[in-house]
């Protein structure tokens, strides 16, 4: 990295430090504050219940404490163990006596912490609100967060005679302005050059989506046309990333006439845009543009997370008005029961919800940035403190990356659709019930969608836990096939063939449960890509000649892809 200049950039700072702080010192900020404060109090309280136990664990921790200090220079009579923790994995920390106590001083006091928690008399929902916001103290307050305290840090700022803090503090207030912390190096990316690049245009657009559809890449292509609906809260290239791990273009290679929607990121003139919007304006209008372009009857569906709610509840509301053009329905870990939202659930309750409504009563949007911080700090070492250490304390720009590059790309929700899907489905889960919602002026029955389906799960997914996307199964009437990949929730479904990398399990016996399904599965290696095209292809429909242009006399090109929504940024 270039040298910066140091009085320069402190002259920098002191000129922007009191807007620094006060955008720092968000509503989201001092919520978590709060959170961490009553879940403390509330294990404190639980404890005192018991006395002579609460004095026993303290008493034990204070102990073992200073065992550690008075042996911290006494060398270990055999190697020590090698941590698998990657904070302390680096050799500064076993050679540096001090160091090595702070380290295991540290984790001695998380276990102490974690097990207050999760033994603290209190209802499940209570437990664990309180171990996720215990869990976000713990590991904010790492050793390894912190220069002083962190040997690695020091030996470099010795080494680099502090250029590395100086450049942290460049990238710092960098970050500040963006108002997202770096993941990758995102000048490597250019949508359109190196990203998204697969070659189509923009058909057909409105107020909320623009439909791409791709340039053919075989003689040949299936006669039903594949229409991908992505989520609302992403962009939509997830699925067209680098060459070498493009889902589009794989599909395109495979023998498909592809489109997809691109939302726009909405802003707050948009705002009042409703769940039932998104469907009049967004799913249904796609499919009918794309059924008059091709002239097909028929058309494959794919979506993934909520826009495979989205896909579902357009089938639904199809179906009540008599009409059915989807001939087969693809979804990638996609929820339709709420009952079991995983770690998500920790922000989703009454008193939560209710705030958000109050909030965005008059519209507006829920900002992107706010959805990607809750989203990180699911993972916060992964997402945040690992970033903090390497940008901010080791002065170095994260690699290139283009799945990070997207996940730094985030998006607004409307006020209006994210509050009903907050309550509808999260905190009521009312769409799994027959009629539960109303929409399009229907009443929504998930029991109504009867085509073949391609159901994707991943088995480390923590946005939608696999064993509560399995319940769709005994809902969906439609012949099912269940598949579950690898990983979690991006990179159990970005696992391009070409890589044949990770596996994933079929063929389990269906109704008796997510378990039971998974203990008589078929584990198989390589990608799930391969697997399902040949499954798409079971379904029927046959080959046509592939169409010589994109769009059609009534859907003229408007732009070349990506097209002008995916370039909005937040």
């Amino acid at each position: 990295m270039e040298k910066t200049d140091p009085q320069a950039l402190f002259e920098k700072l002191a000129s922007n430090g009191q807007r620094m702080f006060k955008d720092f010192s968000t509503s989201e900020t001092q919520e978590m504050a709060s959170q961490l404060a009553h879940s403390w109090n509330t294990i404190v309280k639980r404890s005192m219940e018991n006395p002579d136990e609460w004095l026993k664990t303290i008493t034990g921790f204070y102990q073992d404490q200073f065992n550690l200090f008075i042996n911290m220079f006494t060398p270990p009579a055999d190697k020590a163990p090698q941590l698998t923790d990657r904070r302390f994995t680096s050799p500064e920390w076993q050679e540096s006596p001090v160091h090595n106590y702070i380290m295991q001083s540290y984790l001695l006091a998380s276990r102490q912490l974690t097990g207050l928690a999760a033994d603290s008399s209190q209802d499940e929902a209570t437990r664990y609100k309180c171990e996720f916001y215990i869990r976000q103290f713990i590991d904010a307050m790492s050793p390894s967060n912190f220069a002083l305290t962190n040997p690695e840090i020091l030996k470099e700022t010795l080494e680099s005679k502090g250029q590395n803090l100086i450049n942290g503090l460049d990238q710092l207030m960098k970050d500040f302005e963006k108002g997202r912390i770096s993941m990758t190096d995102e000048s490597a990316f250019e949508l359109g050059k190196n990203i998204a690049t697969t070659p189509g245009s923009v058909v057909f657009q409105n107020d909320l989506i623009q439909l791409i559809q791709f340039k053919p890449m075989t003689e040949k292509v299936n006669e039903r046309p594949l229409l991908i609906i992505p989520p609302c809260i992403n962009k939509y290239y997830v699925l067209d990333l680098s060459e070498h791990n493009s889902y589009v273009r794989y599909c395109l290679e495979t023998g498909n006439n592809v489109f997809i929607i691109s939302w726009r990121n909405p802003d707050e003139a948009l705002g009042d845009k409703s769940w039932e919007d998104y469907l009049n304006e967004g799913t249904i209008p796609a499919v009918n543009a794309v059924k008059k372009i091709t002239g097909a009857k028929k058309i494959n569906g794919v979506a993934w997370c909520i826009g495979g709610t989205m896909l579902a509840t357009t089938i639904a509301v199809l179906a009540a008005k008599k009409k059915k053009p989807f001939a087969s329905a693809t979804f990638f870990t996609t929820l339709l029961d709420y009952s079991d939202p995983g770690e998500l659930r920790v922000f989703i309750d009454e008193s939560q919800v209710a705030q958000f409504e109050q909030k965005l009563k008059d519209g507006g949007v829920m900002p992107g940035k706010q959805l990607a911080t809750t989203f990180a700090m699911l993972r916060a070492n992964d997402l945040i403190w690992n970033y903090v250490v390497n940008n901010y304390l080791k002065g170095k720009t994260p690699p290139p990356f283009d799945i990070l590059y997207w996940n730094s790309d985030s998006t607004n929700m409307t006020a209006s659709m994210y509050t009903w899907y907050l309550r509808n489905m999260y905190l009521e889960n009312k769409l799994i019930e027959p009629g539960g919602v109303m929409l399009c002026g229907v009443p929504v029955d998930l029991r109504k969608i009867d085509c073949p389906i391609y159901y994707l799960s991943a088995i480390e997914d923590h946005i939608a836990p696999w064993k509560t996307t399995f319940i769709s199964t005994e809902v969906l009437t439609g012949p099912m096939q269940f598949v579950l990949g690898a990983s979690g929730h991006i990179a159990g479904v970005i696992n391009p063939a070409n890589k044949n990398k990770r596996n994933f399990w079929i063929n389990g016996e269906m109704g008796k449960g997510a378990d039971h399904w998974l203990e008589t599965a078929e584990l198989v290696p390589g990608s799930w890509w391969t697997h399902w095209d040949a499954w798409l292809k079971s379904t029927g429909g046959k080959t046509i000649p592939a169409p010589l242009q994109v769009g059609s006399k009534d859907y003229p090109e408007i732009e070349a892809a990506p097209g002008a929504y995916v370039l909005a940024r937040t």
